[in-house]
């Protein structure tokens, strides 16, 4: 019989989306690089310092734009309480992260955990599970429909130059009216909202990935001004872009 709690470690090679979905509550933290997770709707970007929790048997999209080293800690439904939600995404507490690390010391394996384990693991859950109620701003919408969803990938694939809301409407076929009204009705945000939530989201995907400067980000993700991505950056997320960087290391 598995055990009612364990660890593993992972490295991710870049690769697709696909669907994943198991039978634990799984708490998943990125040590190093950054996951995309897509559910409900909306899409997180999972990087050093941040962990997702999965509720058990909830399907979820991932996707990895970046190689990644994940530690990942499954338990069985009847170890831990259902999550706070089916999916959240929160940054992980220096307590969490000791937790996290003593707790690799147990794998996947038939024998029982020690009560020393038992004790280590229950008090990882209590912890993640009361970040859980706190999750991080850093998220966009999906979409439902395929013209939006096509609108929103439009606007992706252009964040590093100038990007037109009629462009994108025209491209998918639809009047600037009709797109608007879609981006209300499915994400309760207008165009510009989600593109800036676009541009700070791939903001701290280029912070995850290495010490390019955060002046060549700024102008990467779209803006032209230092002063305005540091601002936008900060009513997001609460820190400033350097402040977002050095959180990824304990």
């Amino acid at each position: 019989m598995t055990r009612r709690a364990y660890s593993f470690v992972r490295t991710f090679e870049t690769g697709p989306a696909r669907d994943f979905c198991v039978d634990r509550h799984y708490l998943l933290c990125a040590s190093a690089g950054a996951l995309r997770l897509e559910a409900q709707g909306r899409a997180w970007l999972l990087p050093p310092a941040r962990a997702a929790l999965i509720e058990a048997g909830r399907a979820v999209r991932v996707s990895i734009p970046r190689p990644v080293t994940t530690a990942s800690v499954l338990f069985d439904a009847g170890f831990a309480p259902p999550p706070p939600a089916p999916l959240t995404v929160f940054d992980l507490s220096p307590l969490a992260r000791a937790l996290v690390a003593e707790c690799g010391g147990w794998g996947e394996s038939d024998e029982p955990l020690t009560a020393y384990a038992e004790t280590l693991f229950a008090a990882l859950a209590a912890v993640t599970w009361q970040l859980a109620e706190r999750p991080s701003p850093v998220v966009v919408p999906v979409g439902r429909s395929p013209e939006l969803r096509r609108a929103l990938q439009l606007t992706e694939q252009r964040l590093e130059g100038e990007v037109r809301f009629e462009d994108v409407a025209q491209e998918v076929g639809l009047a600037p009216r009709s797109l608007a009204r879609r981006f209300a009705g499915e994400t309760g945000m207008t165009w510009r909202a989600v593109l800036r939530r676009m541009r700070l989201l791939r903001a701290v995907e280029e912070l995850a990935a290495g010490d390019t400067p955060v002046t060549r980000i700024a102008f990467m993700v779209g803006y032209t001004s230092l002063s305005a991505f540091n601002a936008a950056f900060h009513e997001l997320t609460g820190r400033t872009p350097t402040e977002y960087r050095a959180s990824f290391h304990p």
